[in-house]
């Protein structure tokens, strides 16, 4: 890759769009792009499963597919120094990364749907992995962008509102449309069989394939970079892109498969399976971060401009970051991991939950379809719309309380009658509380950053989000079938399920405890001299 200068320009839209309309609807696009394969490396790779008859605890360990988005810091800074050869020419970095993460993304999800039959689990994990980590690049780059053109929370609300409304509404149409294309006796199946389609989850992921390639000639028509100078043709810089990206496909798929084999060659050498107690030890790595941010902070505060622990392209963003907001740093960085725990919690186990009270997949897949993208936009909406009038302590507070109701509607469900109605009012409440706490959080989480490294803190702060979460919800499975086991639940003719969705949703309302400290935080300003 062709290594740009560190103050390269950021990209900008063309001056023939309009800033407001422009950016919102690129933002729809770029949002749709990242939220189309999310289900399917998630929710519905555990109905997959779910139907293949993999164990809930295995099932629980695909749940860690998800902690890929997690560690994006460690990859983020290559997206700010270095150029995609030939993309980036005409297009810009930021569109550069997109376009590529774009391609990944298409290769991925054929891969994933040429091995739909899931009968070897090491290679589905393999493809599903390559899928999170193509979608992750994506929203690096279109973070990055996002804050370099929405500078403060006013402009920020309507852009990080649009974002959402494009990938809650591509995972949902992907969920649905996932679910109904895979249901051979559902009330579409004729309707599939007529257009010769056999419903089936390779018909499912083929269709979502097709889908998620939409994008890609959208984002190639749009005009040149104009900070780019003489960009060249655009065919010239599609062609030599398309050659280079297929370098770059094919390098990331073989470091990943290489790096999946020491893992779980790692993990049986060391004695961990199916059967294997894992909280103790996702509980252990979790408190690691911690420890060594409190250890390093002292050293980090007393870093001068020209330190190397500032000026360094790998370290350097992150420790700006440590240097800039002290000792609050730990609090904040404590709360972000809190604040959306009971959504990821809830994410991976809803399916097999629900599937597992006797309800079809095309059932699911109409739950997930007009009742859940309507909820979502219309929680999206409200939280964006909040930003932009109230303090984040107030709009945080109110998009956590409707989080946990959400979560808490699962517990309600399972004790309800099965009926179609209340999969809806079930689904609402999730969708609508995700949205509205989803869209503060991305504000709030923006804000934080600083201009100078916005794609690399965001990719930080926006990883170490969902670390604790995502580590939790891979032993979820195992969780619950613990649970299913403890006398008192049984007293209380309650299951496993039951008291995880409690659990999480009560965990939504513990990051309010942090509120008090973190609505004072103010970041430490830069040396006049660096300034």
């Amino acid at each position: 890759m062709a290594e740009a200068p560190v103050t390269a320009t950021a990209d900008v839209p063309p001056p023939a769009v309009k800033p407001g309309i422009g950016r919102m609807a690129l933002y729809v696009l770029l949002g749709f792009s990242a939220g189309l394969p999310f289900y399917m490396f998630s929710t519905i790779l555990s109905a997959r499963l779910t139907e293949h008859g993999v164990a809930l605890t295995i099932i629980g360990f695909f749940a860690w597919v998800q902690l890929l988005p997690t560690f994006k810091f460690l990859w983020a800074p290559l997206l700010e120094k270095y150029d995609v050869p030939g993309f980036a020419r005409f297009w810009g970095k930021r569109r550069g990364w997109i376009m590529l993460s774009q391609l990944g993304i298409v290769t991925s999800m054929a891969a994933m749907t040429l091995t739909a039959s899931d009968a070897n689990l090491a290679v589905t994990a393999l493809f599903a992995v390559l899928l999170a980590f193509w979608t992750t690049t994506l929203e690096v780059a279109a973070d990055a962008w996002r804050i370099e053109l929405a500078p403060t929370q006013e402009e920020q609300g309507p852009i990080a509102a649009s974002n959402l409304w494009g990938y809650r509404t591509a995972m949902v149409a992907a969920g649905s449309g996932a679910l109904i294309f895979a249901d051979p006796s559902g009330s579409f199946a004729g309707t599939l069989r007529s257009l010769h389609i056999e419903p089936s989850w390779t018909s499912s992921y083929l269709l979502i394939t097709l889908a998620a390639a939409i994008p890609l000639p959208i984002l190639a028509s749009l005009p040149p970079q104009p900070s780019r100078g003489d960009s060249g043709s655009r065919w010239t810089a599609l062609a030599s892109g398309l050659g280079a990206s297929a370098v770059i496909l094919l390098a990331i798929g073989l470091v990943t498969a290489a790096a999946g084999w020491l893992i779980l060659s790692a993990a049986s050498g060391i004695g961990i399976d199916a059967k294997t107690n894992v909280t103790p030890w996702v509980l252990g790595i979790s408190a690691l971060p911690f420890i060594a941010m409190a250890i390093a902070l002292p050293r980090i505060r007393k870093a001068g401009p020209d330190s190397p622990l500032r000026t360094s392209t790998a370290i350097g963003p992150y420790v700006d970051f440590f240097w800039r907001y002290g000792t609050l740093a730990i609090t904040l960085m404590a709360f972000v991991s809190i604040y959306r725990m009971g959504d990821v919690l809830a994410l991976n186990l809803s399916k097999p939950m629900i599937l597992g009270l006797g309800y079809t997949k095309t059932e699911i897949g109409r739950a997930d379809g007009i009742i859940a993208l309507a909820s979502s936009i219309i929680g999206v909406g409200l939280g964006g719309w909040m930003v932009t009038r109230w303090p984040s302590a107030f709009t945080l507070t109110v998009g956590a309380i409707f989080a946990a109701i959400g979560n808490f509607g699962f517990v309600w469900l399972a004790h309800m009658p099965r009926d179609e109605m209340t999969l809806y009012i079930a689904t609402a409440l999730d969708q609508f509380g995700n949205g509205m706490a989803g869209a503060v959080f991305v504000v709030y989480l923006s804000m934080l950053c600083s201009p100078r490294y916005p794609g690399a803190q965001y990719a930080f702060l926006s990883g170490f989000a969902f670390l604790l979460s995502r580590l939790l919800a891979g032993a979820g499975g195992a969780i619950v079938e613990r649970l299913n086991q403890a006398p008192w639940l049984k007293g209380l003719n309650a299951t496993g399920f039951d008291a995880f969705f409690f659990a999480s949703g009560v965990i939504s309302l513990a990051a309010l405890l942090f509120l008090p400290l973190i609505a004072r935080a103010k970041a430490r300003p830069y040396e006049t001299a660096a300034a």
